[in-house]
């Protein structure tokens, strides 16, 4: 009686583990399946900062003292207004020197130049005295002495006149010289005034007053209107689908909430052997009033968009390689693997399969414990 009821309970606890194990390899899995989706946007994140294309640290090209500060961090000023000024005193000094010798190479211009019209009228005369003497020598009428001592009088003129006439050039080459030392010293003069060259927002005033400074030492760093963009990071992976005008939304850290609209202006033609990364330039279609350089940004540009498409999260697809993966799919009623190409990859990492499977064919969207190629499955929704 005993040996009867321990038969019994054994086959009833086989039968449970028999049913148990049916259900857990056997029975039907209810499968989730990638829907397909309708104008599927492609887009690609990149982590960057916002930068200024023109960008420059200007300062004097002479040495000397800075004697006057006319504008401060954060103004906003025009092409050609005066930002600081040098002590111009030892240059005004050098421009007077100058100034000097040029009215002193002019006088001795004037100078050489009457001596050489000097030269040339009395060349002139002895020409015609020696023609006088020649015509009254072959008349029999003045000596022959006095005609040869006539042309020797002109042969000596017309030597005076090549030497004034060297002189007057060489009075005109120093007249010359002087003009261009005082163009020089007045250059120089100028140069002690620093004005803005273009169109710029003050972001950073480096020297004061009192200050003595070399030349090319930065004073103030400026920044172009209108220059600012975003410099963003895109992994080398995702990049082969961006290009020139491309849409693209910039977030900046201390606006989370408050995305700005702009574009791709610029796709750089080196990326970074480091990190492997593209460095692209999006430019705002709206900038904010106040940006701040430097600033943490993230960029999500739009590299196009798919008519219809299946996405299959990342995770339910193996052995992906940025191109093809292995999907589990439904046929028959039954779990089946296939080897699939991917056209592209969404920012919450889903893969959209666009070709080389039957649109009648479901493609898991979530893979869990059970699957077997050959298990009885059925699809339900995602």
């Amino acid at each position: 009686m005993r040996l009867s009821r321990i038969l019994t309970v054994g086959i009833a606890l086989a039968a449970v583990i028999a049913g148990a194990w049916w259900y857990a390899t056997q029975r039907p899995l209810a499968v989730p399946v990638a829907a397909v989706m309708r104008d599927v946007p492609i887009r690609v994140f990149g982590l960057g900062t916002i930068e200024a294309q023109v960008l420059s640290r200007v300062g004097f090209e002479v040495p000397g003292t800075l004697v006057e500060v006319l504008v401060d961090h954060g103004d906003e000023v025009t092409e050609g207004t005066v930002l600081a000024r040098l002590n111009p005193a030892s240059q005004q000094a050098r421009v007077a020197k100058a100034e000097a010798a040029v009215l002193s190479a002019e006088a001795a211009a004037q100078r050489a130049e009457a001596q050489r019209a000097r030269a040339e009228a009395l060349l002139a005369q002895r020409q015609a005295t020696a023609a006088r003497r020649r015509e009254l020598a072959a008349r029999g009428s003045g000596s022959i002495e006095a005609a040869e001592q006539a042309e020797t009088e002109v042969a000596v003129a017309a030597a005076d006149l090549a030497v004034n006439r060297a002189d007057a050039a060489v009075a005109a080459a120093a007249l010359a010289d002087a003009k261009a030392t005082l163009l020089v010293e007045r250059t120089a003069l100028a140069k002690h005034t620093l004005t803005a060259p273009y169109d710029a927002v003050v972001i950073a005033r480096a020297r004061e007053p009192g200050t003595a400074l070399n030349p090319g030492e930065a004073v103030f760093t400026l920044v172009a209107r209108g220059s600012l963009w975003a410099l963003a990071h895109v992994d080398e992976g995702r990049a082969g689908d961006l290009a020139l005008g491309q849409p693209a939304t910039v977030t900046m850290r201390s606006r989370p909430g408050a995305p700005i609209a702009g574009e791709v202006v610029r796709i750089g033609l080196e990326s970074d052997r480091v990190t492997e990364e593209r460095r692209v330039y999006v430019r705002c279609r709206q900038c904010p009033e106040t940006v701040y350089l430097g600033e943490q940004a993230e960029v999500v540009i739009e590299t196009g968009r798919l008519a219809a498409a299946r996405l299959v999260p990342e995770a339910a697809v193996h052995g992906f390689d940025g191109a093809a993966g292995t999907v589990w799919t439904i046929e028959n009623g039954r779990l089946a693997q296939r080897r699939v190409r991917f056209a592209a990859r969404t920012l919450d990492a889903r893969l959209a399969i666009t070709d080389d499977l039957p649109a009648e064919v479901p493609v898991a969207a979530r893979v869990g414990p059970g699957f077997a190629v050959g298990r009885a499955a059925r699809a339900v929704g995602p």
